[in-house]
């Protein structure tokens, strides 16, 4: 019987289930707290640091079906959607795993009973690949499972070898292929003709079995662990028997919605398929907390609705589509992921926005890329053409490169790289997809931390480490460098909140701690030997400064009911996209679409300041994760989790996942004050705001220029709004008047300058500077062109040591010379520059010694372009 996609997932999970297996939610498909990667691409990815060792689970079994995305960084198959078979964006991974649990022998077996007995595919259609030195998988296969040799080989390691990075967890794999018949063109791996479609690889069983060292050395795990993954489109296509994976019951309805949406019924278009790739990738990016925007994830994102939305122009869809979409994406997907179901209205508005901005360029780029085409003598489009379309219009660079597919071209991507060069630096010098490096990082001692309880604390030197974060022994009266201790009552930076400050002592000892920050399992104090010398080994007296550590503690509660107060008001769609807990105030980022009107924002402020009235208790416990978010915990956008967690609750409307510094009761923060909002990047929004006596002191601060107003314009304060609109009425209406008689002023000066115009060929022109305000030329210019009817003009003005530069030439005469050019030239020789349009620029300069002499040589510069 065929399997639909969600009984093959189901089937895995009810196969591993009952092997003792712990089913595991899909994590988010952004990384949690892993700067190495740009998203999640691989089933591994949440367990990545389970695997290094440095975090444990209740489990040594565990089965999922990860969500994953291939679509920027080092794994990037975006620009093969629609064009093959079995490439997405988007992508689920089955997967089961061993935490130093069961090894090659059950996870092989484990894999052929899955495969020949729960989805009933024949033996004989199975291929299987071992690494080419691994002959305990290959005995495993031959002789235990009985795996027909003639339909078995050994591959070397660059596809049978997995490795975490240069170093560290690795080991060799065994892939499992699925033989589609000779009707279907392809050899088997490991021949040359393996890149055909015949043979399909299904499952990758990876064993890990070494840790690699920086000189290659192999070294045996003493506890070696399995990894898995199998597509689920790929082996949901080989169950339901069709050798495409757009063919599958995930995407069938999804091509026949978007082709309801291009009037068309041929439903094997590539362009249907990418969007239909496309749409999945979107939704699932948005539901984890991406949105459009100009940089790192966010711009893969705008990549991908801008790649769907520019197939859907090719299909001849004029409006706006691909938000559309998401209704029969939920229908199809809602049931597995019901977030999907929950987010869909975010989703909608999100894609229907940022398609609704990119199609008001698209036409008119594509329209500048055909031209461009059109004129092409070769077949590769220039680099500049491909940068002129991204830099003026958003055109992705990738995006070019699929319309020049369709055409059978090809781009010159190193000429777009050399024009992209000042923007990649930029790109480069801001980017945080790094791994940490220095010895700090590596450190492997554990501090426990007690300041949850006490502001004071005992504890011995475990580290020490000099200014650049090297270790060292001793630390020496004066010394900046890193103390880390084996208990210690001080904060570590992390979630938003700040590091503790405050002091390490002992008898004729005092380190001033000035900054408190993680280091894998321990916590450093960072700061300065003020007296005495610190030594490995040394007992310390660690306090906190409890007044800074009550501020922010403020700052932290106040934080969580603002975030509780904006999806409350803004609605769910907010996610938290960043903090700053800090002793003087809190930012939030958040996502919302649009600035907040001041109304708004009173309505937010009045709702904390409500729940602070409340003086609701404070309940901080541990328990699941699954537990937490069965009570409704909110679990923040990039954070990982273990499976135990950290609850904090107030009342009926905070409940978060935190191991921040919170209050016993809503009351104790007094007040809470907003005093900033606005946008962060596209999509993202930040409110920064006061607490406690820092809010009162503001308000206060407020309350007094208020007065002092009211007191300057000798009204009442109630009356202060209606006596400001009275005088900006009067301001503009004076502006106006204003207006006025400088046109005048100008068109009388104009008939006046007209009469020095000189003649070159059939062109009047006029090169001076004149007495007027800078703000007035380009009215007088335009009153000279229409005067004139066919001149070249420019002129000066100078206010103090500026000079203000504009050029003007009627349109007949712009094919001979351009004002642009012309005030270029003029501007270079009085220490200045500019540019403009051919009609019509302006410029400005510094050294006014040179100006006349700069005016007297326009005459002669234009001879040579009117007169040939």
């Amino acid at each position: 019987m065929t399997k639909t996609s969600a009984e093959v997932r189901s089937a895995f999970f009810k196969f591993f289930a009952e092997r003792g297996h712990e089913i595991v939610p899909s994590g988010s498909l952004v990384p949690a707290n892993d700067p190495t990667l740009l998203f999640t691409n691989a089933g591994m990815v949440p367990f990545k640091e389970t695997f290094l060792g440095l975090e444990t689970r209740d489990y040594q079994r565990a089965v999922t079906s990860q969500r994953c995305v291939r679509a920027g960084g080092k794994h990037n198959d975006l620009e093969n959607v629609g064009y093959t078979a079995r490439h997405h964006t988007f992508f689920e991974m089955l997967g089961n795993f061993s935490f130093g649990d069961y090894f090659k022998k059950e996870a092989i077996r484990y894999a052929w009973e899955f495969l020949t007995e729960v989805l009933e595919l024949p033996a004989e259609r199975l291929w299987v690949t071992v690494y080419e030195e691994d002959d305990e998988a290959a005995d495993i296969w031959l002789n235990d499972i009985g795996v027909d040799p003639s339909r078995f080989s050994r591959i070397g390691a660059a596809d049978n070898f997995w490795s975490m990075g240069d170093t560290g967890p690795c080991g060799p794999c065994s892939e499992i292929f699925y033989d589609h018949g000779p009707d279907v063109p392809g050899g088997p791996p490991g021949t040359p003709e393996e890149d055909g479609d015949r043979y399909v690889e299904v499952w990758n069983l990876v064993f890990m079995q070494f840790d690699r060292s920086a000189d290659g050395t192999l070294t045996p795990l003493p506890k070696p662990s399995i990894d898995t993954g199998m597509g689920l489109e790929r082996i949901s296509a080989v169950v339901q028997g069709v050798t495409n994976n757009f063919d599958i019951d995930l995407f069938r309805q999804l091509i026949k919605a978007a082709a309801v949406l291009a009037k068309t019924n041929d439903l094997e278009d590539s362009s249907l398929r990418v969007i239909a790739d496309h749409i999945r990738a979107c939704a699932f990016l948005i539901v984890d907390g991406v949105l459009p925007s100009n940089e790192g994830r966010g711009y893969v994102l705008r990549r991908i609705i801008r790649r769907a939305v520019r197939h859907g122009y090719k299909l001849g869809i004029t409006e706006a589509f691909f938000y559309r979409l998401v209704q029969p994406l939920a229908d199809e997907m809602g049931a597995a992921y019901p977030e999907l179901v929950a987010e869909q209205k975010t989703i909608e508005r999100v894609l229907r926005q940022e398609e609704e901005r990119f199609r008001e360029t698209l036409e008119q780029g594509l329209r500048l890329l055909e031209e461009d085409l059109a004129s092409l003598k070769s077949s590769v489009i220039p680099g500049e053409t491909v940068f002129k379309l991204y830099d003026t219009f958003g055109f992705p660079a990738d995006l070019t490169a699929d319309v020049a597919r369709e055409k059978n071209l090809t781009v010159d991507m190193e000429g777009f790289e050399q024009a992209m060069t000042a923007q990649r630096e930029r790109a480069r010098a801001a980017n945080t997809f790094r791994v940490a490096e220095g010895a700090l990082t590596q450190f492997e001692g554990v501090t426990e931390y007690s300041g949850q309880d006490v502001l004071e604390d005992a504890g011995q030197v475990i580290g020490l480490f000099n200014e650049d974060g090297e270790p060292v022994k001793t630390l020496h009266e004066g010394e900046l460098g890193t103390v880390i201790l084996d208990c210690t009552p001080f904060y570590a930076e992390s979630g938003g909140q700040v590091g503790d400050q405050g002091h390490l002592l002992a008898i004729d000892v005092r380190f001033n701690v000035d900054d408190t920050r993680k280091y894998r399992l321990s916590r450093g104090h960072i700061g300065r030997v003020e007296t005495g010398e610190i030594n490995l080994g040394d007992a310390l007296d660690a306090r906190v400064e409890p007044t800074r550590r009550e501020r922010i503690t403020l700052n932290h509660t106040a934080t969580h009911l603002l975030h509780a107060a904006l999806r409350d008001i803004l609605g769910s769609h907010v996610h938290q996209k960043g903090s700053l807990v800090a002793e003087n105030r809190l930012r939030f980022d958040f996502s919302h679409f649009e600035p907040i009107d001041s109304a708004t924002l009173h309505q937010i402020e009045a709702r904390v300041n409500a729940w602070i009235r409340l003086n609701a208790a404070g309940e901080i416990f541990e328990t699941d994760y699954e537990k937490a978010i069965e009570l409704g915990a909110m679990a923040l956008f990039g954070e990982k989790y273990g499976d135990r967690v950290r609850v904090v609750r107030f009342g009926d409307f905070s409940t978060e996942l935190c191991g921040g510094c919170h209050v016993g009761a809503t009351g104790s923060i007094g007040y809470f004050k907003i005093i900033a909002e606005g946008g962060v990047s596209s999509g993202v929004r930040r409110i920064e705001a006061l607490t406690g006596a820092a809010a009162v002191a503001e308000a206060q601060q407020q309350e007094a220029q208020l007065n002092q107003l009211a007191s300057r314009l000798r009204v009442s304060r109630e009356n202060l709004a209606t006596r400001l609109d009275q005088e900006l009425e009067r301001v503009k209406t004076a502006e106006r008047e204003v207006d006025r008689l400088n046109q005048r002023l100008s068109s009388q000066t104009g008939s006046s300058i007209a009469e020095q115009a000189i003649q070159i060929g059939e062109a009047s022109v006029i090169a001076m500077k004149v007495e007027q305000s800078a703000d007035s030329l380009r009215t007088t210019v335009d009153q000279l062109k229409n005067k004139l009817g066919s001149a070249v003009i420019v002129l000066a003005a100078v206010e103090g040591d500026q000079i203000r530069l504009v050029a003007g030439v009627t349109d007949n005469l712009t094919s001979q010379v351009s004002a642009g050019d012309l005030v270029k030239h003029v501007a270079e020789q009085v220490g200045g520059r500019g540019g403009g349009r051919a009609d019509f620029a302006q410029a400005g300069g510094t050294d006014v010694s040179q100006l006349p002499t700069a005016l007297e040589a326009v005459p002669m510069w234009l001879k040579t372009k009117l007169e040939k």
